[in-house]
């Protein structure tokens, strides 16, 4: 097997499971084979009790989190390495994302927490683990997210048209690719993806996810609740911004209601995910011709018709059909920003964070 391989490890803001891609960079990026490994329910349990400040003990459930996420990271690479055939001495390193925790550009002392032991990942895995991506360039002034962007450019940027590449996990984010060379690249998290929309589901149907959108397209949008859910500030401010289910919780969402049936505030929630995305598009990129659009949320139709009708003259397209399936670009990019790393090159962009400078990301974690 030629070219030098990498393996991303990738746990969103919807705690539901790891993803693990292998991949090969040169002499073109080749997605060789992937995994997932769920996260057992008593572990995203303790996760979100953690997350909204809930835990009786939260140093020792901290500690106790992370030590077992990255387990559970190292087992999932090492099944992805299993499923293939593939020996451990064969892949270069591990680019791992880690499980963020809480995430909070802004206020005196910005920070973003991340968890999963990269310790453990390399000594499991006996393979060297690149991780905690965000938070030099948080150092540098930035935001420390969102850094898809980055690798977004390097493989999906053409000189022949305006693109946008649309990631939908827990939070949406945008990257605004533009034709002409040398045009720096912009991108920013528009508002709520994902998050909003499983966690109303989870709490009035018991289910994880809302399949194919089906129970947001039998109720109908409640037109003074979209209209209180958008006096956000967030979706107002200007980029570089960055926001995560810490700001777009449930307790946000119930503080916003009004007695609501449980299918209209659903119906209502994908529209707060996709008409930000939509208003943000045409004011930041109007010329736009294409989006390219990967995450889970890529699997909701219901959502994805929604975003044909608000962007009429604009062609939406799944990932897929640019070589890469939706749900592995975001382990894909931590694989692609781990190489980055131990060639010494930069993998934010400061365009895109607000960083003061490009900087190269990442703690490096020998095996």
């Amino acid at each position: 097997m030629s070219g030098a391989l990498y393996i991303g490890l990738m746990s969103g803001t919807s705690m539901d499971a790891v993803d693990a891609a292998l991949l090969r960079f040169e002499p073109h990026l080749e997605l060789i084979a992937h995994h997932s490994l769920a996260l057992p329910e008593e572990l995203r349990e303790a996760l979100r009790r953690l997350a909204a400040e809930r835990s009786p003990h939260p140093l020792q459930c901290l500690g106790e989190l992370d030590a077992h996420i990255g387990e559970l990271f190292a087992e999932c690479a090492l099944g992805l390495l299993a499923d293939c055939g593939v020996d451990t001495g064969a892949v270069t390193a591990i680019g791992s994302h880690g499980q963020t925790l809480y995430h909070a550009p802004h206020g005196d002392t910005p920070f973003t927490l991340q968890i999963g032991d990269a310790n453990r990942i390399a000594a499991r895995a006996g393979i060297t683990t690149v991780a905690d991506f965000r938070r030099r360039d948080m150092a540098l002034g930035g935001q420390g997210a969102p850094l898809v962007p980055a690798f977004h450019n390097a493989l999906w940027r053409d000189e022949g048209e305006e693109r946008a590449i649309l990631n939908i996990g827990g939070i949406a984010n945008l990257s605004l690719l533009p034709a002409e060379p040398g045009a720096p690249v912009r991108g920013f998290d528009t508002g709520p993806g994902n998050t909003l929309m499983d966690a109303w589901c989870r709490e009035h149907r018991g289910e994880p996810f809302d399949a194919d959108g089906a129970w947001a397209a039998s109720g109908s949008v409640d037109d003074a609740l979209i209209a209180r859910l958008l006096t956000d500030d967030y979706f107002a401010a200007a980029a570089p911004k960055s926001t995560g289910p810490e700001h777009f919780s449930p307790e946000w969402l119930k503080a916003r209601l009004d007695g609501e049936s449980a299918d209209t505030v659903q119906a209502t929630l994908l529209e707060l995910t996709a008409r930000p995305i939509a208003e943000a598009l045409r004011r930041e990129a109007p010329t736009t011709r294409r989006l390219i659009a990967c995450g889970g949320g890529v699997y909701n139709g219901a959502l994805m018709a929604r975003l044909g009708e608000l962007l009429p003259g604009i062609r939406v397209e799944s990932s897929a059909t640019h070589g890469l399936d939706p749900q592995w670009v975001e382990a894909a990019a931590f694989a692609w920003l781990a190489r980055e790393t131990l060639a010494g090159r930069p993998g934010n962009l400061p365009e895109v964070t607000g960083a003061s400078a490009p900087c190269v990301l990442g703690a490096i974690f020998h095996a």
